[in-house]
């Protein structure tokens, strides 16, 4: 073997399981391995789990915060013109420099996925050109997949068709489209419809940032459903977002869910955004804006949890945690029993695993040895804590680690406390 990790907790529940790696693969799972390894870990009753993804992000506008200025409103719209403002500074080695620092807090974070939606209505086509070259950089420790995304809509803006099936040729991998951004409900409506066959026309997945507002009549991800059924794309697309979904009205809702159950639709919620966003024109009450998980997640859809943003334009926070992703979702959709939690957790590691399409994702015999040993014990724990990475293994081989977090108190003497209830 080239590394044993002993006794380890996974995330299904299974305990003191040693688990042997050779050539980059998971060879063998089981209690007691007798076997030996050039290196070994002591996981010590710790959770070992395969790493986290990130379904959707934003990598072209990531670490930009204050290019060129703040947003003061805070809101979903000034961001995107904030985004239009900034553009024509771009340049490849500005975005490359980016990103790359944040594929490396990725890493060390435990992130070793990602879904990155690139902006093809810049006619330079700069984004795409680097992530290209970022994705090629970071293969050998990161799985980057892009999605060719129509940023100011694909209608809206000259060109858009012809720099989305360049972006296409060059290499992006997923259709994108933010059909509630054209001008007229009819014209988002058509953007799904031809976004949709030019990715069945070239065999590739879509993902649409679909119904981004508080508006319950933002009602594209039913043309979604209808285009991934006519197409026969179950189970290749995904809508992001779906926001709007937290203010329809509930009838409709009925009727939506088995349309989006028969269309084995994929969804991502990206909890610290859309909370932070939606419900901007609110007064009280407020709207979260959250799109409802667990109702999508019992009917069996795959739901994810993603970051979206990281110091950009839209949002000022954020630092590669999936944890935080998960424990705000959790938070926001009142997911606190324990299965619900669990689910949660799955909601950052497999299910957007299943939905990127990833090779070889997992913790069984023959899967990849891409695992994160967590300062926890189980799932529930490590949300709790937004627990430590203490080793982050890619293939075999460890590419970062840190020491246990620990706490030494040092308290003065306390005066004797009674025992009233002896």
């Amino acid at each position: 073997m080239d590394l044993i990790i002993r006794n380890a907790n996974l995330p299904d529940g299974r305990s003191g399981i040693d688990i042997g790696i050779k050539n980059g693969k998971i060879v063998v799972l089981e209690s007691s391995l007798s076997a030996k390894a050039t290196e070994e870990i002591d996981a010590s009753g710790k959770l070992v789990s395969p790493p986290f993804v990130d379904a959707h992000f934003h990598m072209d506008a990531t670490l930009s915060l204050g290019l060129p200025r703040l947003n003061q409103s805070g809101t979903l719209l000034e961001g995107i013109a904030l985004w239009g403002e900034l553009k024509p500074h771009l340049t490849v080695e500005a975005i490359k420099e980016r990103a790359l620092r944040y594929c490396d807090l990725a890493v060390a974070r435990g992130l070793l996925a990602i879904r990155s939606h690139v902006d093809i209505c810049d006619p330079r086509l700069l984004a795409v050109d680097a992530l290209l070259e970022v994705r090629k950089e970071v293969a050998p420790y990161l799985d980057l997949q892009l999605v060719a995304f129509p940023q100011d809509g694909f209608f809206r803006t000259p060109m858009a068709s012809e720099l989305l099936e360049t972006a296409l040729d060059r290499g992006v991998d997923v259709v994108g489209g933010i059909p509630h951004f054209e001008r007229t409900m009819d014209e988002g409506k058509k953007s799904v419809e031809v976004l949709c066959r030019i990715a069945a026309e070239r065999g590739l997945r879509v993902d649409m940032h679909c119904d981004e507002s508080d508006d319950p009549l933002s009602r594209h991800i039913e043309t979604l459903t209808a285009e991934t059924v006519r197409h026969g794309l179950q189970g290749r697309v995904t809508g992001s977002h779906l926001t709007s979904m937290h203010s329809m009205d509930n009838y409709y809702v009925s009727k939506l869910l088995p349309l989006m159950a028969e269309a084995e639709m994929n969804v991502v919620s990206n909890p610290l955004i859309n909370i932070t966003l939606q419900g901007r024109h609110d007064t009280y009450p407020k709207r979260r804006g959250m799109t409802r998980v667990p109702e999508m997640m019992g009917i069996g859809l795959n739901v994810a949890f993603g970051h979206d943003c990281v110091m950009d334009p839209w949002y000022s926070l954020g630092s590669a945690d999936m944890l935080e992703v998960a424990n705000m979702g959790l938070h926001v959709a009142q997911m606190t029993g324990v299965e619900q939690m669990k689910s949660c957790f799955r909601a950052v590691t497999e299910i957007p695993a299943s939905i990127l399409g990833l090779e070889g994702y997992g913790l069984e015999k023959g899967c990849n040895a891409d695992l994160v040993i967590l300062q926890a014990a189980d799932p529930v724990e490590a949300l709790r804590l937004k627990a430590n990475r203490l080793f982050v293994i890619r293939r075999g081989n460890i590419i970062s680690s840190s020491q246990p977090v620990e706490a030494k108190l040092d308290l003065p003497s306390r005066p004797k406390i009674h025992n009233y209830l002896s």
